[in-house]
């Protein structure tokens, strides 16, 4: 039966019912007509399906399943084969559990380390979030599972998530938070948005119709459904209008009736109740069409294999001095930290999963000669404790090397709240230190969802970041340690030295339910390249146990027009000993620009590839105008300042390797509308508009000038190039004051008139 044809078939009360589930997990079903339920259940990074007992935050038991790498830790592989195999497995997870949607990729912009969900969202680069979950989406969804793509938008901090008011300018929200989304959109095809808690400049996102129908469905093509964040809905009405399709978890049936009530009274269409319900049985009859009649079960073991090969591949080297790193058989390991024995693969929360099996750094490492454990510290504690403390360094002091395995404990980060500051427990510190004096050769790895503080870093030999890697961690860890895997992740995200350097410091969190993103378009690398301000390590940032040349940087044209594609190609070559993964980072600089403040260098293109020891390979990029344009407010679209960019081959952010010049030129012209406060700088910019005024121009300069020839002393005031200046930031009413009474208000009007009426 057509959908259209269904929901005329439907009672309005019927329609309403739809529109809301069942219970936590469930939408509702119509038995009179054969329409069926469907079962959402939480992600991102595995699946948490809950029966018997259902709640949001984790409280209650889920079955056993698999947890992948988190999104911190899978999208610092710049790989999106890699992301889209996880997405391929919690697929077929979803699929054999009888679950329609998975509640994921969660992709908001990590403004700042504080954010408690850091852990589960992808990075502070809109760019490569957008791109990473577009490919995550590919793989859930090719399994014809659908995806909720989340939490759509602005939802960047856990203070106050339910109730805070995020205020973002146009130009900010189009250029950082929305794009990610929009990749999730057009290019990963996601099946559901699942629309966030927080107001955006002043409007429940629920009840934003702007966001919800307009650019989501109007400007992105979107054509699946919205869902709330659970008890994310205010006024049911107002979502309905707006294009908020499936209240989650339902209400008990109160606000199904509130829509039919705003029906019968006609303070809300029927018409929109139709084309939200017909949305909803779309997308769950594309799941319906393929599920399994019952549920099946599925290979948990090999899923446990493949969450630890990737997690290899998303282990991030920061330092390695003196090639302390890989480890040798033979020489004498010890392995220090709680975290080696009960590690911290995951983070609290509705993501949190039932693991059906963990494999520690110690399990993973149990076939190994010459290794000893010491506990170290308390994971759930600040406190150091004297007596682990003593183990530690003795155990430090007999080795050859050592192993830190250190982090954040689960109530440092998570769901439902921020984070106070950005350092690790003060018992991890006090024991770093200690272990460190007492064996310089020590190597920390950590476990962690967000940036942290070390202030250790220099008197270690190696760093390396593990994320929160997943319950087969171990296995990735002993990988790389051992040089097995060749360390190939990249930073996703910017390592201050302090809080205090993050670029929203001052506001972050907001004042009451009022969160101002005053640093604008300046999050993370964005804001410390323009102040050129030293990071702990940069965006991009990651080393190998080989090494990579580049060479050869070819563009398909050193002049282009904004609706042209530059085609880009780099030769790269490993030049050390063993194989390698290296990721070619291209970023685009704009040289200078006159019409709105922009980043130094941001990504444009990245591409992971492996290569054999002297093997070489050329990667290759294709560049449109999104690679070089930015938002403009006064065309409310993408505009190209015409200028010469730099297209630069970069190791991380702050690193550039090879760099060639295009120029692009811009097909638009940005319109002006000429007003009395218009200065003449920017009537200068538009020669036809600038012809119309140049005589009264004229006058005006020539009665300054006349000043400056009656006197020395005036004319050394006003020198002919000062005058010009002076002139050029003079708005048109200034004419009236200058011109001896030459330019009144009526002529003025006149000239102004005759300006907004050529280009």
């Amino acid at each position: 039966m057509d959908t259209k044809e269904l929901v005329a078939r439907m009672s309005l009360e019927e329609k309403a019912s739809l529109l809301s589930g069942a219970d936590f997990w469930h939408t509702k079903a119509v038995e009179r007509l054969g329409i069926r339920p469907v079962m959402v259940s939480d992600g991102p990074h595995g699946l948490r399906k809950q029966d018997d007992k259902a709640d949001h935050l984790g409280v209650n038991e889920s079955i056993k399943a698999v947890c992948f790498p988190a999104a911190c830790a899978s999208t610092a592989s710049f790989d999106r084969s890699l992301v889209r195999q996880i997405g391929e497995a919690i697929g077929e997870e979803c699929r054999h559990e009888q679950v329609a949607i998975n509640l994921g990729p969660a992709i908001n912009i990590k403004r700042s380390p504080l954010c408690g969900r850091n852990f589960e969202y992808m990075s502070e680069d809109p760019y490569l979030a957008g791109e990473m979950a577009a490919d995550m989406i590919r793989g859930i969804q090719s399994k014809n599972i659908g995806t909720s793509v989340k939490h759509f938008a602005a939802n960047d901090q856990e203070h106050r998530r339910m109730s805070s008011d995020s205020v973002v300018d146009e130009r900010t929200l189009r250029e950082i938070y929305l794009p990610a989304f929009e990749a999730a959109a057009k290019k990963g095809k996601a099946w559901t948005f699942m629309c966030s808690y927080n107001s955006l400049n002043g409007t429940y996102v629920n009840e934003n119709k702007w966001l919800l129908t307009d650019v989501l469905r109007g400007e992105w093509g979107f054509d699946g459904y919205v869902m709330s964040d659970w008890g994310a809905v205010s006024d049911r009405v107002k979502g309905v209008k707006a294009g908020m399709d499936l209240e989650m978890p339902g209400s008990g049936g109160v606000n199904d009736a509130e829509i039919v009530k705003a029906v019968r009274e006609g303070r809300l269409d029927e018409k929109d109740v139709d084309l939200c319900v017909e949305r909803i049985l779309i997308v769950n009859q594309r799941y319906l069409d393929h599920a399994d009649p019952e549920t099946t079960p599925w290979d948990r073991e090999a899923d446990h294999e493949l969450a630890g090969k990737l997690a290899a591949d998303c282990m991030v080297l920061l330092k390695n001095e003196g090639n302390i790193l890989p480890l040798k058989d033979g020489e004498k390991i010890a392995i220090i930290g709680e975290f080696a024995k009960k590690p911290r693969f995951q983070g609290g929360g509705s993501s949190h999963i039932n693991c059906f099996r963990v494999t520690g750094l110690l399990d993973a490492v149990a076939d190994k000669a010459g290794i000893t454990y010491a506990q170290g510290y308390t994971a759930g504690s600040e406190e150091t404790d004297e007596a682990l403390q003593a183990e530690a360094v003795a155990a430090a002091r007999a080795a050859d090397k050592v192993i830190v395995v250190a982090g954040l404990p689960d109530s440092f980060e998570s769901e439902g709240y921020d984070r106070s500051h950005m350092r690790m427990p003060a018992n991890q510190n006090a024991l770093i230190e200690a272990v460190t004096a007492a064996n310089p050769h020590t190597v920390i790895l950590l476990y962690n969802g967000s940036p942290v503080e070390m202030p250790w870093a220099d008197r270690v030999q190696g760093i390396i970041e593990g994320y929160l890697a997943g319950q087969n961690v171990g296995a990735a860890n002993r990988a790389v340690l051992w040089g097995e895997v060749n360390p190939s992740g990249r930073l996703p995200e910017t390592f201050p030295m302090r809080l205090e350097d993050t670029p929203c410091w001052l506001s972050y969190g907001g004042e009451g339910n009022t969160a101002v993103y005053s640093e604008g378009i300046f999050v993370g690398y964005r804001y410390y390249g323009k102040k050129r301000m030293p990071v702990r390590f940069p965006f991009g940032y990651g080393l190998s146990y080989t090494s990579f040349e580049y060479g050869n940087l070819m563009l398909s044209s050193g002049s282009i027009r904004d609706t042209d594609t530059l085609k880009v190609s780099v030769d790269v070559t490993n030049t050390g000993s063993v194989a390698g993964k290296e990721v070619v980072q291209l970023y685009v600089s704009d040289r200078e620009s006159e019409e709105v403040f922009r980043p130094v260098r941001e990504l444009k293109g990245f591409e992971k590839i492996s290569l054999a020891p002297g093997e070489t390979k050329t990667v290759s990029f294709v560049l449109d105008k999104r690679s070089f344009a930015y938002w403009s407010t006064a065309v409310h679209g993408w505009h190209v300042e015409t200028g010469v960019f730099d297209v630069q081959i970069c190791r991380n952010a702050e690193e550039v390797i090879l760099s060639a010049p295009v120029t692009v030129e811009s097909t638009e012209i940005l319109p002006l509308t000429v007003t009395e406060k218009t200065i003449m700088m920017d009537i200068e910019k538009y020669p036809a508009k600038a012809a119309v005024v140049r005589q009264a121009v004229k006058t005006a300069m020539g009665t300054i000038g006349a000043d400056a020839e009656k006197s020395g002393a005036a004319g050394e005031a006003i020198t002919e190039d000062m005058g010009e200046a002076m002139m050029k930031y003079m708005p048109l009413r200034s004419l009236i004051s200058f011109s001896g009474g030459q330019v009144t208000h009526e002529t003025l009007a006149e000239l102004i008139d005759k300006m907004n009426r050529v280009k």
